[in-house]
């Protein structure tokens, strides 16, 4: 199976007031098309700034991320605004949703906003509420939902473009240890269903082992769990 991302070389290094801090040091690694890869770390150790910088949020200090036909690493601001609204569906800690648009709108407008019609984006977005179990919950206000009800939004939000890519950085970390498992089974089912890549950061150990691969990070580096 081919690769959907090849990391080489990464670096990641923060200069304040004269004290130089590496992050990430020498960081090389590859995903597979389709695989479920879990990286965990303690707090700190870069698990979420790798994200980011694959989720071109934040750059890299040297190195090259290539993620399907994207150089991540070379993007201009444009580019990088078609890479996140078309190759990538990304989900955090926080849900992030608007507060005065229903679960619904939340969904559909990253679609419609892609250029996608406001019909067909409503449709998607209809059939992904669903698909989370949010199917009578639709039009009520993210303040009407409980935790885990915002995040399944976020979730089918990720998906709405038909993204190559699902990008989740710690997910589960505001639930309580319930929603953190249904959540969790859920974003692995909807990748395994709609046949997406899944990169998910985490510190949950029961989460970490529901992948296809697993890595450590230490000393900015990556290490495979169980060699």
């Amino acid at each position: 199976m081919s690769n959907i991302l090849t990391i080489e070389n990464l670096e990641k290094t923060y200069k304040t007031e004269g004290e130089t801090l590496t992050i990430l040091k020498d960081l090389s690694f590859e995903v597979e098309q389709g695989s479920k890869t879990v990286i965990i770390g303690e707090s700190g150790s870069g698990k979420s700034t790798l994200l980011n910088i694959i989720g071109s949020i934040d750059t890299a200090t040297s190195g090259t991320v290539i993620a399907g036909p994207w150089n991540v690493t070379r993007m201009s601001e444009k580019e990088k605004n078609q890479y996140r609204s078309k190759f990538i569906g990304l989900i955090f800690q926080f849900h992030y949703l608007l507060k005065d648009f229903t679960a619904l709108e939340n969904v559909y407008m990253a679609s419609y906003m892609a250029g996608v019609s406001k019909r067909e984006s409503i449709e998607r977005a209809s059939k992904l509420l669903e698909d989370v179990g949010l199917a009578n919950r639709m039009n009520h206000l993210p303040s009407e939902l409980s935790g885990g009800e915002r995040q399944r939004v976020a979730v089918a939000r990720a998906l709405i473009n038909n993204p190559e890519l699902i990008l989740a950085d710690e997910p589960t970390g505001n639930l309580d240890p319930a929603n953190a498992a249904l959540i969790g089974d859920l974003l692995f089912s909807m990748a395994e269903k709609y046949q997406k890549t899944l990169i998910l950061v985490t510190h949950d150990t029961l989460l970490s082992k529901k992948g296809s691969v697993c890595y450590t990070i230490k000393n900015g580096k990556l290490e495979k769990v169980g060699e």
